[in-house]
């Protein structure tokens, strides 16, 4: 739910936040990224700090143990079977990825 050039600025001002970049500069969030950029949007956001407050916050604490403070809503899904999940949903998860990446 956050904008690309907001991820973009946040690339260039959280040095821990480095997705791969592929082909014509596509970027791939790997889980970690994904994590971290959640853990920055709820600093910022709705806790209240500056992006001066953040990058201090994870220089002096490792930038897993940030993130490590709050569980990805995903990390329940993961738990799940995937017997429980049924067919379309996953296509239309997977469709919903292609498409994010081809962004």
């Amino acid at each position: 739910g956050v904008p690309q050039h907001i991820l973009r600025y946040w690339e260039t001002k959280f040095p821990q936040l480095r997705p791969l970049q592929r082909a014509g500069n596509r970027r791939y969030y790997r889980p970690a990224d994904v994590a971290l950029a959640r853990t920055i949007h709820r600093l910022l956001g709705k806790d209240g700090y500056t992006v001066r407050g953040v990058q201090q916050l994870l220089r002096d604490r490792s930038a897993t143990a940030v993130v490590a403070e709050e569980p990805a809503p995903a990390a329940q899904a993961i738990s799940t079977p995937a017997s429980a999940i049924d067919r379309d949903r996953l296509i239309a998860i997977r469709d919903r990825l292609a498409s994010a990446l081809d962004d």
